[in-house]
């Protein structure tokens, strides 16, 4: 007979030390990898539809230009130019060229594209004042948005 016991109770517990530094892992995984929404666009876009469609490999050397009827209607019911966040008028758009130009490295200004993002209800007359001021500013390569048309099987 044996005066001495044996203890059968083993606590199992999980270790949470590491556990903080697997959340701010995983939180610094999710702010370096999303991407946040650069402009918040103020005017009509109903794309038209295209049958070829070519990708850009650099996006970084894209400016985008907005082109549609506002959609608060204390702006009008005029088709408007957007870029980023501001109206311009088509004066304003050489200089906005310029500025879109300084932001890139030296040897990439030249490789500046423009993208117009054009509403398909848009007036030919506004869409050809903007090309012909991209024209002054020497902005030659243009890209017109749209969207791919989906094949149909009969």
């Amino acid at each position: 007979m044996s005066k001495f016991k044996k203890k059968t109770e083993v606590k199992q517990e999980i270790p949470t030390s590491s556990m903080p530094d697997v959340v701010f892992m995983l939180l610094f995984f999710f702010m370096v990898t999303t991407e946040l929404r650069e402009t918040s666009i103020e005017v009509k876009q109903q794309i038209p539809r295209a049958e070829q469609l070519r990708k850009l490999m650099r996006k970084t050397l894209v400016a985008n230009l907005y082109i549609g009827e506002p959609t608060k209607p204390q702006y009008g019911k005029e088709p408007k130019i957007q870029a980023d966040d501001t109206f311009i008028d088509t004066k304003d758009i050489v200089r906005w060229v310029n500025e879109k130009r300084n932001e890139l490295e030296e040897f990439e200004r030249d490789q500046l594209t423009v993208s117009l993002k054009v509403d398909q209800d848009a007036k030919r007359g506004i869409i050809s004042d903007v090309e012909l001021e991209l024209r002054k500013a020497n902005a030659r390569k243009l890209l017109y948005n749209t969207l791919q048309e989906e094949n149909k099987l009969d």
